[in-house]
């Protein structure tokens, strides 16, 4: 029986870590324990036999020593060696150091990483850093402000009636919610706008992979339109601020619209592009409106976020008038694109027959 508990003891002692059991710390207290253990269960000729009476009293000193000699030895430099743990400071120090200035210089705190993705110091043209992580220099552009605003696609067959009328609807409730706050309206409804452009990139890119086939382009041109509403969003979120009602509206209505354009889209392609088309007809009045009341001076004309000059490539001075004129030409450009892609499937082709409007954003 006490051949079998010292084994156990043994094979407890070996399963667990070295480190907690050091030599050092057991060498001045050893011989002291071993006599309170003797004090405690009596004559160790009746408890311990022979030689393994040595053993087991060392195996007990060590399990009683366990708790203090690991204390001492987390707190104290010893387990790795003071000139080992300094290297590792060194190196950590030097890796995140080199993560932070990789990050672009925007207070971000260094990662340590060994993958080997850490992205690269990107400039301006000018030389200046790059501030921004959401989007790079070369996803700028400038916006063509002399696209035509007032084209209208007048509906004629069932389905044009159907997402015209859907869309007039459901514009009523927005006008009684949000009246004339225009800056709050805007950023709003872009948590709306940037949805079907993502769903139909996804259920394309769905449809790419099981048919093995190309989308023309399609599925790029869709989700570039969900990340250009995306960054909207972005950009009046530095104008205006939603309250806590408003975030939780828009948990409701992003939940409804994401699931009725998702199955819209997966019966009627043609309905969901038209319906689209006519979201962006409205977006168009709404900005129109919007420019109006900056003219008047009923919203204060603020200098133009930071964002918004970098992302569209605007003069430094430009004001918030400057940012709801490229916004509206860009609700123009999505307009088009949307009209055109229903009209392909009206004419009873698919969209990978026809190549997308690529290159504008």
């Amino acid at each position: 029986m006490i051949r079998s508990t010292t084994r156990v003891a043994r094979a407890v002692l070996c399963h667990m870590d070295p480190r907690y059991f050091s030599t050092t710390a057991l060498h001045g207290g050893a011989a002291s324990d071993v006599q309170a253990i003797r004090g405690v269960f009596g004559s160790t000729t009746t408890f311990f036999h022979g030689n393994l009476a040595q053993s087991s009293e060392k195996v007990l000193v060590g399990c009683m020593r366990l708790p203090a000699v690991g204390a001492a030895r987390k707190a104290s430099t010893l387990a790795l060696g003071d000139k080992q743990q300094e290297e590792e400071k060194k190196v950590q120090g030097g890796e995140t150091g080199g993560a932070a200035a990789a990050g672009g210089g925007n207070n971000n705190k260094g990662i340590v990483s060994y993958w080997g993705v850490e992205p690269a110091k990107i400039t301006k043209e000018d030389g200046s850093e790059w501030r921004w992580n959401c989007f790079k220099p070369w996803e700028t552009y400038k916006t063509d402000l002399s696209i035509d605003l007032k084209k209208h696609h007048a509906p004629v067959t069932f389905l044009d009636k159907v997402a015209y009328w859907t869309v007039k609807s459901l514009r009523f409730p927005t006008d009684i919610f949000f009246q004339r706050r225009y800056g709050c309206r805007a950023m709003m409804l872009e948590t709306v706008a940037a949805v079907p452009g993502m769903i139909g990139g996804m259920l394309l890119h769905c449809k790419s992979l099981r048919r093995f086939e190309h989308s023309g382009g399609w599925i790029k041109a869709l989700l570039e339109e969900a990340e250009n509403e995306r960054m909207h969003l972005m950009t009046f979120m530095e104008v205006s601020q939603p309250r806590w009602y408003e975030r939780a509206l828009v948990f409701t209505v992003q939940g409804v619209f994401f699931n009725a354009y998702f199955l819209t889209y997966l019966v009627s392609p043609k309905l969901a592009h038209r319906v689209v088309g006519y979201l962006e007809e409205e977006a168009i009045h709404s900005y129109t409106e919007f420019l109006k009341e900056l003219d008047k001076g009923t919203i204060e004309n603020v200098p133009a976020p930071a964002i918004a000059i970098d992302y569209w490539r605007m003069p430094p001075n430009s004001t918030l008038r400057d940012v709801v004129m490229v916004v509206r030409a860009d609700e123009a450009h999505h307009r088009d694109v949307n009209h055109f892609a229903s009209d392909i499937h009206y004419q009873g082709h698919e969209l990978k027959e026809s190549p997308a409007p690529l290159g504008y954003h």
